[in-house]
């Protein structure tokens, strides 16, 4: 098994691809846009991907988070709001939005069970500021670490609860890059002492089964390399002073933040200490090189890995999904009404 999460090109698994992953066996693959059409042909795909490899337990993974970052669209599958609504609830009534939080994740996990998926990468743990970059925007659960720590947890169990595991991201926290990683590189320049605001909502999480690396360079801890590539970050870091010890998979490879040809910084990513690379394009001669440079998977991160994915059943119940849509919007729904009433107050006063 090699150490890399591939994408694929498109709506059908080619020859080429399937004999690739045959022979490479990649320790999983990630579904975008470009390979969705609607139900039956996105379950058909995934069910290609397992027979492939002859077990259930291939890590097929999406990025399904909600608001703008949402590759399972309407009007085939349901809306999902972004991490922001959340944080706005929880202004107002802190249980009632971790409850809201859970029922939304758990619809999603429904969503991609019936499609054969297993892994979402979600929820976005990193902690908003002022300067925080649109790229994470309103997909923050919020400014204050325990709150995204809580709605973090919440998302988490209710991915649980429809047989989905969970990916917190972006480690060791990227709210506060000003520009976006698709596109640029960010340094982050702060303190220590002021970064432990960042650390803190994945120290609460840290037996989360997955993690994701953040391409943000840190300077206080390494000021030449992203923390995807930097083994102090990923050692001292976040394998120490967060204390995670899930399977640490790179962001996507192909963003500008980074640099060399993408097979050299897929090595330099495991190199460091990340278990996974993450490859999301499908581009055939791509994945052939990548698989050329990468060793087998490290011992260590295979158990991460098998861990991860242990007793995972996908569990897709059409009624259940129904009750939790409709629980989640008369959730969300108080917001509004408690801001009509304020607002009312006020005025009246």
């Amino acid at each position: 098994m090699k150490p890399v999460i591939f994408g694929l090109s498109g709506l059908t698994l080619t020859d080429d691809e399937k004999r690739l992953f045959r022979d490479v066996e990649p320790a999983g693959y990630i579904i975008f846009g470009r390979n969705i059409e609607n139900r039956q042909q996105l379950r058909t795909l995934t069910d290609g991907l397992r027979d492939v490899h002859g077990r259930d337990d291939v890590p097929i993974l999406i990025d399904q988070e909600g608001g703008r970052v949402a590759r399972m669209k309407a009007p085939e599958w349901p809306t999902f709001p972004a991490g922001g609504a959340f944080d706005a609830l929880y202004d107002l009534a802190p249980i009632t939005a971790i409850e809201a939080a859970r029922s939304n994740a758990e619809a999603i996990a429904l969503v991609l069970a019936e499609v054969g998926i297993n892994v979402d990468c979600l929820p976005v743990l990193d902690v908003r500021v002022p300067d925080t970059h649109s790229a994470i925007g309103d997909r923050a659960l919020g400014s204050d670490p325990m709150r995204v720590a809580a709605l973090g947890r919440a998302i988490l169990d209710g991915l649980a609860a429809g047989g989905v595991i969970g990916v917190v991201k972006h480690m060791p926290g990227q709210g506060r890059a000003v520009v976006d990683t698709h596109h640029e590189l960010p340094h982050v320049h702060v303190s220590e002492t002021d970064l432990e605001q960042d650390l803190a909502p994945f120290r609460a999480l840290n037996r989360a089964a997955m993690g994701m690396t953040g391409h943000v360079v840190y300077d206080i801890w390494d000021d030449q390399n992203t923390a995807t590539m930097s083994r102090i970050v990923i050692e001292e870091v976040i394998r120490g002073k967060i204390g995670f010890d899930g399977l640490l998979m790179s962001d996507d490879l192909d963003m500008n933040a980074l640099s060399g040809d993408v097979p050299s910084r897929a090595l330099r990513c495991v190199e460091a200490g990340c278990d996974i690379a993450l490859n999301c394009w499908g581009r055939f001669d791509e994945m052939v090189a990548i698989a050329g440079r990468l060793p087998d998977i490290s011992e260590a991160a295979r158990v991460r890995l098998d861990h991860a994915m242990a007793g995972t059943i996908l569990k897709f119940d059409a009624d259940r999904l129904s009750h939790l849509l409709d629980k989640r919007d008369r959730l969300l729904a108080l917001a509004n009404i408690e801001a009509k009433l304020t607002h009312g107050a006020t005025g009246a006063a």
